[in-house]
């Protein structure tokens, strides 16, 4: 129970923050969208999303403890944030700043975690297992979440900042590809390797991409967090 209620909480914090990201990055190059909005907001409620922040990290958690007894990826999302990008200087280049403060965010999280495992040593060993248990979470929950949305397919941050870096021309194009992205990444990322592990084939690049980076990316948050990685 206590790994759900860290692993929830850790998501919960992690996908609020990433959004306000966004909002607050959006309003600091001139677009005050989002604050009109109510979305400029530290409270949760005001991005939750009954499927992306709910619904589909309850089944993974819940699914993962009943397989494999432990909870080893963690994924979701919020209300996306509104942003008129006409209100920028260079709308192109506006919306690929304000994507990319979503990982961003993610990023500086996860190593403001790492900082926090060295208050743990100074609580009660009970306290700070618990403590530095939470703080594991944390960390992985914002590592994969700014891993994901990097992805460079719209509308994940990734595909925004592709935009935002190709010719204009090349630009459009990859654009149109926001209309159908969600629909590409869920069958990519989830259906697919599900449907194909039915017939024993082995088909996961998420799960292929964390494994490989996941591990590389939390020790060196430890490590920039100076934390002894030989302890």
């Amino acid at each position: 129970m206590t790994a759900i209620i860290f692993a929830l909480l850790a998501a919960v914090l992690a996908i609020t923050l990433h959004e306000a990201a966004h909002g607050y990055c959006a309003l600091a190059l001139g677009d005050d969208t989002a604050r009109r909005a109510g979305r400029l907001s530290l409270n949760p409620l005001a991005h939750v999303d009954r499927v992306g922040t709910i619904l589909l990290p309850g089944l993974l958690v819940i699914g993962q403890l009943l397989t494999i007894h432990r909870i080893a990826f963690l994924f979701g999302w919020a209300k996306p944030v509104p942003v008129a990008a006409w209100k920028f200087a260079n709308p192109r280049r506006g919306m690929m700043i304000v994507a990319a403060a979503g990982p961003a965010m993610n990023f500086f999280l996860a190593w403001l975690a790492g900082l926090a495992f060295h208050g743990a040593d100074y609580l009660p060993p009970t306290a700070g297992d618990m403590a530095s248990e939470f703080l594991l979470y944390f960390i992985m929950t914002n590592l994969v979440l700014g891993i994901f949305n990097l992805l460079p397919i719209p509308p994940l941050d990734g595909g925004r900042i592709v935009v935002g870096l190709l010719p204009e021309q090349a630009a459009r194009s990859w654009a149109r590809l926001e209309r159908a992205g969600i629909v590409i990444v869920l069958l990519v990322v989830f259906l697919l390797p599900q449907a194909l592990r039915e017939f024993g084939i082995a088909f996961d690049p998420m799960g292929a991409l964390l494994g490989s980076v996941l591990p590389r990316a939390i020790h060196l948050v430890l490590w920039l967090s100076g934390n002894d990685l030989n302890g």
